[in-house]
This record gives structure tokens, C-alpha cells and sequence, in this order.
């Protein structure tokens, strides 16, 4: 029998944050999944919210997605901002092996969200059913975007307790029982895509009341101490050197307004804390409807922590997509990571910064957007009562997100089309997960990355990477996976080896050179 596949996304969030992976945030649905399948310590995004949409949805590099980069149309291949129709996603592939087909949450893979064209938008991707919402951010009260299959909603509909989280893990919980009733039959696949905890910082008090005084000791201690958890929890090895604080972050003790940096991580815990209590609800969904036995449930995160700012005038910079101006009932937002602004609510628009994403990474280094570890590395839990024979355990295999369809094909026995409706489709990129489900080799030799110029390899225990515009540096993952030593002065004939399987693989999939797009922008618009 085709097992049910689950494939919950969360977005911003770093690889430690969870309670099975070392942090402070209780998540006990998600910890009970770990302990019941199999947590990754290995696995890889792309550093981006929408290349990493683009890339799990089709199997695919970002850029053969045609999202090389963000939603801007740059009129060049592998850079127009809108998912590519030269490939399949999950759900278009997997309709064609019997499949009904679901998806509740965030879409951001198509720049064409108020113009008209729909021809990117879920229900024409392969997906029976969506609710969610296009744009890659959102008010959590009053989100742009909201949509139900091809009909944009009004939130003046809305109840007046709307909260996205809760509605994504809602309208999942909907299509789950909905398929129960109607399509028990036949297998389904579900996208849940959740915004949270991307900011702004919305959290209900009752959430973020559980994390009072939690965070009180700082960034500098927490980060020690999720280490060591995470070093008991065999996640990472004991002789790694935890990276240092970013120095563009002052020593806890040195820091000001202490209270206000501590309600910060307080909200964003929160926020993490409700998307727990949704997948809880959905878990008992499928309990409830005899589903849970044969589901495939697969949870990672788009990219890691996030260190952007928020200023007092970002509002005029994200307005009209990913912002509203005032609250529900009028009253203005105020915005920017400053003490007056004390995030949760909903006239707030703020983000916990750098120094908190410092902590969400832990042990690695940068954020979201850069392809060191902290960029780009992501929990990942697979639970499979009827299919995973271990249960409980880690898995060390290196892996990244086109493998996660690929390993969706195997499972469910479907194969991925040379052609879909008419079209060409692109060779698949991943392979599949499913040797390492008993702890076998994984067949993927070598991993790519590219995002704003900033690039890596990595072949076996060797990782080459550089932080743009800067130089090549190459690190033992075995030794230090914390990227602490570079070592490129000391083997040059591995780093010259890994930059030319990185050069080709680049070519092969029309990376851009990101000065050289930066400029064609400024000419376009001088134009």
C-alpha cells in the first residue's frame, strides 16, 4: 500500500531551536516525531526562503527552478522569479502515481500574485486543494495574500481572533478529514508550509508568558549551554570549537536594555511553541482517522536563522507584501527592533536580530542568505511508524533538499516524467533518502550552493565555501564542522579540486555571476 506523505516546512528558523535538537523552546510534538523516527543531523537548504521553496517543491537546483534568486524577473533564465515550467513539483508528479494532493501555508515561488496570472499558483501546480497565502512574509493578525485555491480572501471575513499559525494548522487539519471522508481510498501528499517563526514577532501572551526569564542569562551563556545539549544529544561532536559571537554583537553583559533583548527570543520561542501546538493538532487528525500508521512525516526548515534588522522605516520597504500599515481596527503599526517597540502584538513589526540568530544556530556561523553551516543547515525528522524499522535515531549522511522528492518517488513508487503535459521536463537532481533509512550510504556524492554570490561544495568530510565577495575557504567537516579553521593554504589541491567540480556544476546550471546580474539591475533601471 502507497503510504500517505506529510511535508511540514517552517521558515527562519535556526538548527538548534528545536527541543530535539538542543534548544529551549518546547516542542514536544515535534520531539515525540524525533523519538518515534529519525532526526538528520546533516541535511541541507539552500539559505533562502523561496530558492529553498523552488528547489524542495521540484527536486531541482533553485535556478533550474527559475528561482535563482528572489520573486524579481531579471529576464534571464534561472532568475525569473516564478517557478519553472520546465519541471514538475511533488504534487504534479506525484498526482500522476494516484495521489490527492494538499497544501496549507506559504507558497512564494511566483513573482504573478495581484496580476492576474495564476498559472504558478498552487491548485495550477499540482495541488487539489490550498489555502495559504502567496508573498514570502506576512502579519500574522492580517496577512496580504490570503488565499482559498484560485480566490483571494478578504480579511474583513476573517473571525476577529485570526492568527495565521493557527489557520495553517486549521485548514490542514480540514483537508485531512475532508480526505478521510471522501478519498480514504487513495494516498495524499500535504504541503504544510508555515511562516512561522519568520518575523514579524507575533506571539499570543499565553505563548510567550511560558518563556518569561528563560533567555534572562544571555546569548553568550545560552549559547554554551545549547552546545553541551546538544553535544549529549550526539548531534554534534565534542571537539568542535563553538564558533564565536558575532562581532558585531556586544557581550551579554555590555548589552543594553536586557529586558527588552530577552522578551525578543521570548516571542520568537512563541512563535515555534504554536506551530508545535498545529502539528499536535494535526498529528491527532491523523490518529483520528486511522492515517498515522502509514504517513511519511517529513519536517526541516527553509533556512537557517535569520539576522536581519528591523528599522523604523522597514514598513515602507515591505508595505503593500508582506506588511500592513495599520492593525485591524486602525491603529497604526509601529515598527523597528527598538525598546519602545516590545514585539508580540499586533501593532508591532518587529525581528530578534542578529544576536538571537546567533544563538539559533548554535555551534555554526552566519545566518540566512550565507551558505556556511549556519545558513544552510536545518533539523530534519522523518517519522514512518509502518516504513522506518529504527526508531529514535540519528543519521549522519549529508543530504540536500532536492533529495526530499526524490525520496518521495521511491517511497510511493511513482516515477518522476520525462514529460508533463506537453512539456519537457528536466532531468531530476536528487536521490533518493531511502538507503539511509537503516543507516546505508547515501548515493549523493556531492553537494552545490549558490545564493547572492555566495557559494560551496562539499565532497565527503572536505567543504569549500565563500562568503561573497570574499575568497575561497575550505574546512574539514569532520574535524570542525563549526567552519573554525580554514585550511585552504594547507591543502590547495583539494580546495583547486572542489572549485572545479563547484565551476562546472555552475555552469551546468546557469549560475549568474552576482556582480555581474547586480549590474545588469542598475542598468535596467537606468534604462
Amino acid at each position: 500500500m502507497k503510504p500517505n506523505i506529510l511535508l511540514i516546512l517552517n521558515d527562519d528558523m535556526g538548527y538548534s531551536d528545536l527541543g530535539c535538537y538542543g534548544g529551549e523552546t518546547l516542542t514536544p510534538n515535534l520531539d515525540r516525531l524525533a523519538q518515534g523516527g529519525l532526526r538528520y543531523t546533516q541535511f541541507y537548504n539552500t539559505a533562502r526562503c523561496c530558492p529553498s521553496r523552488a528547489s524542495l517543491l521540484t527536486g531541482l537546483y533553485p535556478h533550474q527552478a527559475d528561482v535563482g534568486h528572489m520573486m524579481n524577473n531579471d529576464d534571464i533564465d534561472g532568475y525569473l522569479g516564478n517557478l519553472s515550467h520546465n519541471a514538475v513539483t511533488i504534487a504534479e508528479a506525484l498526482k500522476g502515481g494516484g495521489y490527492k494532493t494538499y497544501m496549507s501555508g506559504k507558497w512564494h515561488v511566483t513573482h504573478h500574485v495581484e496580476d492576474g496570472d495564476i498559472s504558478n499558483w498552487p491548485r495550477q501546480r499540482g495541488f487539489d486543494d490550498f489555502f495559504g497565502f502567496l508573498f514570502g512574509a506576512a502579519n500574522y493578525y492580517q496577512p496580504i495574500s490570503l488565499t482559498r485555491n484560485n480566490t483571494p480572501l478578504d480579511m474583513a471575513d476573517q473571525p476577529e481572533d485570526f492568527f495565521l499559525t493557527d489557520a495553517i494548522s486549521d485548514e490542514a487539519v480540514r483537508q485531512l478529514n475532508e480526505h478521510a471522508a471522501d478519498d480514504a481510498d487513495a494516498p495524499f501528499f500535504q504541503y504544510v508550509g508555515y511562516t512561522a517563526p519568520h518575523w514579524p514577532l507575533h506571539a499570543h501572551e499565553e505563548d510567550i508568558a511560558k518563556y518569561k526569564g528563560r533567555f534572562d542569562a544571555g546569548w553568550d551563556e545560552l549559547r554554551k549551554q545549547r552546545l553541551q545539549r546538544m553535544v549529549d544529544l550526539g548531534l554534534i561532536q565534542p571537539e568542535w570549537e563553538l564558533s564565536e559571537r558575532d562581532e558585531t554583537v556586544p557581550p551579554w553583559e555590555d548589552a543594553p536594555n536586557k529586558e527588552w533583548e530577552a522578551r525578543r527570543m521570548e516571542v520568537y520561542a512563541a512563535q515555534i511553541d504554536r506551530m508545535d501546538q498545529g502539528i499536535g493538532r494535526i498529528l491527532k487528525a491523523l490518529e483520528d482517522n486511522g492515517q498515522l500508521e502509514n504517513t511519511l512525516i517529513v519536517f526541516l526548515a527553509d533556512n537557517g536563522g535569520c539576522a536581519e534588522e528591523m528599522h523604523e522605516k522597514s514598513l515602507d520597504h515591505f508595505g503593500g507584501r508582506s506588511a500592513t500599515l495599520t492593525t485591524r481596527d486602525g491603529k497604526p503599526v509601529r515598527c523597528g527592533n527598538r525598546p519602545e517597540v516590545v514585539p508580540g502584538p499586533e501593532d508591532t513589526y518587529a525581528s530578534y536580530g542578529t544576536s538571537w540568530a546567533n544563538v539559533s544556530n548554535t555551534p555554526f556561523r552566519y545566518y540566512k542568505h550565507w551558505v556556511h553551516e549556519g545558513g544552510i543547515a536545518t533539523p530534519l525528522i522523518m517519522h514512518w511508524p509502518s516504513g522506518l524499522k529504527s526508531k529514535g535515531e540519528l543519521r549522519h549522511q549529508p543530504a540536500q533538499l532536492p533529495d526530499i522528492m526524490a525520496t518521495f518517488l521511491e517511497v510511493s513508487g511513482t516515477p518522476y516524467p520525462e514529460q508533463y503535459e506537453g512539456r519537457e521536463i528536466q532531468p531530476l537532481e536528487g536521490v533518493p533518502m531511502v538507503p539511509t533509512f537503516e543507516d546505508g550510504p547515501h548515493g549523493r556524492e556531492v553537494l552545490y550552493w549558490e545564493h547572492e554570490g555566495n557559494r560551496a561544495v562539499r565532497k565527503g568530510k572536505w567543504k569549500l565555501v565563500s562568503r561573497h565577495p570574499g575568497d575561497w575557504e575550505l574546512y574539514d567537516l569532520d574535524a570542525g564542522r563549526t567552519e573554525t579553521h580554514d585550511l585552504a593554504s594547507v591543502h590547495p589541491e583539494i580546495a583547486e579540486e572542489l572549485k572545479t567540480l563547484y565551476t562546472d556544476w555552475a555552469e551546468r546550471i546557469k549560475v549568474m555571476p552576482w556582480d555581474e546580474l547586480c549590474q545588469m539591475r542598475r542598468d535596467k533601471a537606468e534604462a
